[in-house]
């Protein structure tokens, strides 16, 4: 480890920059350009294979477009930088860049948990009032959630700054050169926490609970019909139910993921801010990582419990999207 010292810029007031030897920069360096990569390929093929695949248009599948949306964007527009700022413990891009991807992430971060409620309420109407589904889940709706989504983490965004429930570490003359970071006041810290998190994973939390607990109920129920049914009828039975708990359990499964990716970066904000506590930077830094790759996750759930997506991954890889009749290729032949 070189012991020379060395800051992020020639002012006096620089922050010091990380010093590690070559060999582990080229290997950090190569771990977030693949994280960035893959978050952003895979969310791209989600996007293509939800918007190309006429099987793919269902109202409840626009919201895992809008997921993976902002996912895409936190990969483009948030990890380069942040990673970067990680790694060499300086920030590059002036202060009006620091500033806007602050609104970035707030923004996306937020687009993210609101989409992640919106498709466990969707999720819950299907299991739990299927009948109903049909009827009270339509595209117009769907389209209402979305755009209420981004509404709402737009609105959160604006009146967080306007009413200065943050300073951004530029801001303050006593902090060196060097740093995009921002810190809460306690009220809005708290106002954050539960606002992001503690109300939203609770809804969720609560949903998908509710969910399992019906699907069981489902499952008893159609296995103590199932000798009373035709062999037809069960089977279609079976199926639609089948379908439902799976997609139930896959994006339930991504909600957990979201949990684990979140759960430590919050913690150790939550100590930072009411406590005297001070979270050691490599841990910090540690869990800021794992809060990005948490948008990389998604494509992967998707990849080992969706069929129907390593199909139309396959397609896309060998640019067999380009057919004008790819679009309406049966990704679901177990259905027929």
């Amino acid at each position: 480890m070189n012991s020379e010292t060395s800051y992020c810029y020639t002012d006096n007031n620089s922050c010091f920059k990380e010093m590690r030897a070559p060999e582990v920069s080229v290997i950090l360096y190569a771990f977030s350009a693949s994280t960035v990569l893959l978050t952003v390929f895979g969310n791209l093929v989600v996007i293509i294979s939800f918007s190309h695949f006429r099987q793919l248009h269902t109202p409840s599948n626009l919201l895992v477009l809008s997921l993976a949306v902002a996912d895409f964007m936190v990969g483009i527009f948030s990890m380069p930088f942040k990673l970067i700022q990680i790694i060499e413990n300086c920030w590059y891009f002036g202060d009006t860049l620091c500033f806007i991807y602050f609104c970035i992430s707030v923004l996306l971060t937020s687009v993210s948990v609101s989409n992640l409620v919106f498709i466990a309420i969707d999720r819950y109407i299907a299991v739990c009032d299927p009948l109903l589904y049909s009827s009270k889940i339509t595209v117009p709706v769907i389209q209402m959630f979305i755009a209420t989504s981004w509404a709402v983490s737009f609105l959160y965004n604006w009146v967080l700054i306007y009413f200065k429930g943050i300073t951004f570490t530029y801001e303050n003359v006593n902090i060196c050169l060097g740093k995009c970071d921002v810190i809460y006041t306690e009220t809005w810290g708290l106002v954050d926490l539960i606002a992001t998190f503690i109300l939203p994973c609770s809804v969720m939390v609560s949903l998908y609970i509710k969910i399992f607990i019906v699907a069981k109920r489902h499952l008893r129920i159609i296995n103590s019909m199932s000798q009373q049914m035709v062999t037809k009828e069960r089977n279609q039975c079976n199926m639609s139910k089948k379908s439902e708990r799976k997609a139930a359990k896959t994006l339930g499964i991504a909600m957990a993921v979201f949990l684990l990716c979140w759960i430590p970066y919050y913690l150790c904000i939550i100590f930072d801010t009411y406590t005297r506590f001070s979270t050691p930077r490599i841990v910090f830094n540690a869990f800021t990582w794992l809060v990005f790759f948490n948008s990389g996750f998604n494509p992967i759930i998707y990849a080992l419990f969706y069929s129907w997506f390593q199909k139309s991954f396959k397609l896309i890889m060998t640019l067999r999207i380009c057919d004008p009749e790819s679009s309406l290729v049966n990704l679901f032949p177990e259905n027929h």
